[in-house]
Formats: C-alpha cells, sequence, structure tokens
C-alpha cells in the first residue's frame, strides 16, 4: 500500500470523519453553553477569571453527555445497552474526560489569568487540545473493538 493510499484511507475513514463531526458538534454544544453561561455570568458583576471558570464547568458537563451519546451510537456503532456495561463504559468515558476537563481546565486558568489571554481564544485553543486527546482514549480505551 502506497502512502498516497494510507493517507486517502485515513481521510476517507468513516470512523474518522464522524468522530471529527460529532466533535464540531460536541464543541458547538460546549461553546453555547460556554458563552450563554459566561456572560450571564459576567452579567451578575462576576469578574472574567470567575465567570470563565463557571462557564467552563458547566459547558463540560453539558459537553460530555452529549459526546458520550454521540459517540457510543454514531462513531464507535457500539448499542450494547444492558445496564451495567453502560455504566462500566459511560464510568471510563467520563473518567478520561475528567482528565482531560482537569488538564483543559487548567490551562484555560493559565491562559485567561497569567498570559492574558482572551477568554474565546483561551476556550479554542484548550477545545482543540481536549478534541484530540478524547479521540485517543476513545478509540484505544472505551470504544475498542472487543
Amino acid at each position: 500500500m502506497t502512502i498516497i493510499e494510507r493517507i486517502k484511507g485515513l481521510i476517507l475513514n468513516r470512523e474518522l470523519v464522524s468522530y471529527v463531526v460529532v466533535g464540531v458538534l460536541t464543541t458547538l454544544v460546549n461553546f453555547v453553553f460556554f458563552t450563554w453561561v459566561n456572560e450571564y455570568v459576567k452579567g451578575l458583576g462576576f469578574g472574567v477569571s470567575f465567570a470563565s471558570k463557571a462557564a467552563y464547568v458547566t459547558a463540560f458537563v453539558a459537553a460530555v453527555i452529549f459526546a458520550y451519546w454521540a459517540n457510543k451510537l454514531v462513531v464507535f456503532k457500539n448499542f450494547k445497552m444492558s445496564p451495567g456495561y453502560l455504566f462500566k463504559e459511560f464510568a471510563g468515558f467520563m473518567s478520561a474526560r475528567i482528565i482531560s476537563g482537569v488538564i483543559t481546565f487548567i490551562l484555560m486558568a493559565v491562559c485567561v489569568d497569567i498570559i492574558k489571554m482572551n477568554e474565546y481564544l483561551a476556550w479554542l485553543l484548550t477545545s482543540a487540545f481536549n478534541l484530540i486527546f478524547n479521540y485517543v482514549a476513545s478509540k484505544f480505551y472505551i470504544f475498542k473493538k472487543s
């Protein structure tokens, strides 16, 4: 197999393409919640530092719930629905997302508080990191084929 054929296979891979689409939709869910909460909390009189952190946590939870079901059903086509299996799988998914969430939360705080980066640019950068980290975790640990 040539390098060109391998690249085409990677680019045209249904799983990878659907992961990117779900990732974009998850990012949209995250952004909508982040924006709404960030602006709402700032409107209550809190500063950007507190507002961005409150918005981040809220958006993270909404995005993780959406991402679990979309990845399970659309990307990795895993239709096992027994309660024990779902619990174990969701626990693994949440664990990976908590790890990536803590890392990106710290990166967000560093970007906003230390570097003094605009909170939306910081959100964009941390979201890109999150997308890559979570694909690797989902593909090779959470939804891996038996």
